[in-house]
């Protein structure tokens, strides 16, 4: 006998990345900062008042969404603080779809969002990228076609690192007939030049949301924090119908809003980020990887010599180096690694060499 709902009992779950116990293992899998939060974060942990914990914390996180209002140059309104991005694609889908609706995304995605349209119930339609990983130019007709009520695309695109333009994006966005949420989970490593912006549709368009994470340029992924930003009529019922009552505790709202305050030191790692990602993208060229341009904090590196991509992902672990590999089509022939620091990276390196090397002299490659 089982209890569980039809869907439910037939679906996979969500396949995370490999969570070591051994602290020595070098992390290159699940695309975390490779640097400390602020050191305004450990001060507000050290100065935190447990007696505050016998009271119930700040039900909608005010302080926090008024510090990223005034980043954002929106009002708190425009904000929702969730915990953790992922808390935010799951309100959206139970605030805006109903079992049996369409919801459209990119293929490939993040790959939780398939795994939230099966819990609720919800078809899927998953539409290619170009061989580059950008949109096909009839991408948003083809949601229109399906009839999605929802659409969801990955900006910095995960798994590649290809940018969107924030014209692009307004165009989908006027060109959609469902609520369009862009997810900007990695859009502190974009590259300043690029000038990349689109939060002012936040106040212009009632059907775009953006996702906005603490985990990856804030450096707080065990914090579980992040927020979405967009037009009031979206952010209301879920601020105040679907959202978990206290979703929030009181520790992790005070450490949030210390670290987003603190945009220096977050700014110092980001640039961190992007210049060990350039040299981490020429090394591996060097090697014979393909490595598209990524404005993310990982690249996606294509495999240096044909059906080994598997192997490498397999050696490295052996070598307690952990990078992220999708036995799917499209991707089985690729590494998604993650930016580490200037000595995780070197480490990396140096074990690509050597196994690269054995398998060489054993005529493997």
């Amino acid at each position: 006998m089982t209890f569980e709902r039809p869907n439910i009992q037939k679906m996979r779950g969500y396949s995370y990345g490999e969570q070591p116990g051994d602290d020595k293992v070098i992390k290159l899998n699940t695309n975390e900062n490779p640097y400390p939060a602020s050191p305004e974060v450990a001060q507000a942990l050290q100065n935190f008042d447990v007696n505050i914990l016998k009271r119930y914390p700040e039900a909608l996180a005010n302080e926090f969404r008024s510090v990223a209002a005034n980043l954002h140059q929106l009002t708190p309104d425009h904000i929702i603080a969730t915990k953790g991005g992922d808390e935010l694609l799951r309100l959206l889908f139970t605030t805006f779809t109903d079992p049996g609706d369409v919801v459209a995304m990119t293929d490939p995605t993040y790959s939780l969002y398939p795994v939230l349209a099966e819990i609720q119930d919800v078809q899927t339609r998953q539409i290619p990228l170009t061989e580059s990983y950008s949109l096909v130019d009839d991408f948003a007709e083809q949601a229109n076609t399906a009839g999605a009520k929802m659409t969801f695309v990955v900006n910095p695109h995960a798994p590649s690192g290809h940018l969107i333009t924030a014209n692009e994006i307004e165009s989908l966005a006027e060109r959609l007939n469902s609520l369009l949420l862009v997810d900007e989970a990695y859009v502190d490593f974009i590259n300043p030049e690029h000038q990349y912006n689109c939060l002012k549709l936040a106040e212009k368009r009632d059907n775009v949301i953006f996702l906005r994470s603490m985990s990856k340029g804030y450096g707080l992924a065990g914090l579980r924090f992040g927020y979405g930003i967009g037009h009031p009529s979206i952010i209301e019922p879920m601020l105040t119908k679907t959202r978990d009552s206290y979703n929030l505790d009181a520790i992790s709202q005070k450490l949030a809003t210390a670290a987003l305050k603190d945009q220096d030191y977050a700014k110092g790692c980001w640039q961190k980020v992007r210049d060990t990602r350039a040299k981490l993208t020429a090394e591996l060229t060097l090697r014979g990887f393909t490595v598209p341009s990524s404005e993310a904090n990982f690249v996606l590196a294509k495999e240096p010599s044909e059906g080994i991509a598997k192997i490498l992902y397999e050696l490295l672990r052996d070598q307690g180096i952990l990078v992220r590999y999708f036995p799917v089509p499209g991707l089985s022939d690729k590494l998604r690694i993650s930016v580490g620091t200037e000595e995780e990276n070197a480490s990396l390196l140096a074990n690509l060499d050597k196994i690269l090397e054995q398998n060489l002299e054993n005529g493997q490659v």
